[in-house]
């Protein structure tokens, strides 16, 4: 696939599934976007901004089915929005393929109706005479809601019988609470990957590995301004926030249970043409929103809500105030409209 096709495409709700779901376990319908305005779909009505709640589990391979049922379960019973796994959570051997109505899927279906969460389970799933390193996405109903098939396998996932058959697109699911983007592991390595969630409008990336990866998660977070939440295989857990900090940490010796709220409401502005706008946003609108955190070096800011019922980055839209993604994508095409070539293009050729 040529590689601005691969940027260009997306996999939304169930239209990203026509042609590759399994038969039997039943397809999810797509789920509106939150607006700001209330919290995720669990009825929070007196929530500020829009938060979403991850729980990610993080062990190695080789722990049994009924376990992990067991600290799913217990995640589950917290109310979470999300609870992820980490890449091919039974492992990917000769003898660890199943299709999307196995025994894993279908016990983690059963926990997500349960609890009325989503729940993102990455298997070594078999379809048809093919095998694909594929995060499952289900919804609150137990349903698929995405396929993520795993676009840069490692290089050992071809030399399994039969090898990992590479994934052609990267989806963004609209997810209740907001835009959820996914990738796998040795995906990370690759720029064109994270562009292309952020250009599908991805607000937050859930990244099940085999590995911690680290700051090369944190570049990902800085160049398109959007939280990531790990899940690994060697137990650890990190998250990112919108300007690339890093949020959390955490490792266990068994299994590492880490949740995190992350406020989908939250907007990053660059200073340049925009403070005169923020300043009269922030003065006339004092009891409703406030400047979060600024960044002195990069000359960015970041507002969110102080109050139930308020969108942050709604209200800063109607003052005319323009996001750093935004800002920065228009600037390229504006440029590059001036001279006439798209830069990036032109650098690849």
């Amino acid at each position: 696939m040529k590689r601005r096709t691969f940027l260009t495409k997306s996999m939304l709700g169930v239209g990203g599934l026509a042609g590759v779901a399994d038969a039997g376990l039943a397809k999810a319908e797509a789920t509106p976007v939150g607006d700001g305005n209330t919290g995720p779909s669990t009825g929070l009505k007196d929530t500020v901004g829009r938060p979403v709640r991850i729980t990610s589990i993080s062990f190695a391979n080789g722990l049994p089915l009924e376990e992990i049922v067991r600290y799913v379960d217990q995640a589950g019973t917290a109310h979470v929005d999300v609870i992820a796994m980490p890449e091919t959570c039974r492992g990917q051997t000769e003898n660890t393929q199943e299709d999307l109505n196995g025994p894993t899927l279908k016990a983690m279906a059963a926990l997500a109706t349960k609890h009325h969460t989503y729940i993102l389970c990455p298997i070594d799933r078999r379809r048809g005479t093919s095998r694909l390193n594929t995060a499952v996405l289900l919804d609150r109903n137990g349903k698929v809601a995405c396929l993520y098939n795993k676009v840069f396998p490692y290089w050992a996932e071809f030399d399994l019988h039969p090898p990992v058959d590479v994934g052609e697109e990267a989806p963004v699911y609209p997810a209740d609470f907001g835009k959820m983007g996914l990738a796998i592991c040795f995906d990370v390595n690759f720029p064109e990957v994270w562009k292309g969630l952020a250009d599908q409008g991805a607000e937050l990336v859930l990244w099940p590995s085999a590995y911690s990866a680290g700051t090369s998660l944190q570049a990902h977070a800085i160049n398109h301004h959007y939280y990531i939440v790990s899940t690994t295989l060697t137990r650890d857990c990190l998250v990112y926030d919108i300007t690339g900090e890093k949020m959390h940490y955490s490792k266990s010796e068994h299994v590492n249970v880490a949740s995190v709220t992350l406020d989908l409401d939250r907007g990053l502005y660059h200073e340049n043409f925009n403070l005169s706008r923020r300043d009269k946003l922030l003065k006339e609108h004092a009891a409703d929103i406030e400047q979060d955190k600024s960044l002195e070096l990069e000359q960015w800011f970041i507002l969110k809500a102080k109050r139930p019922g308020v969108s942050a980055r709604r209200l800063a839209k109607e003052y005319g105030l323009e996001e750093l993604r935004h800002y920065l994508d228009r600037s390229r095409r504006s440029i590059d409209e001036r001279r006439g070539w798209e830069f990036a293009t032109r650098i690849r050729s």
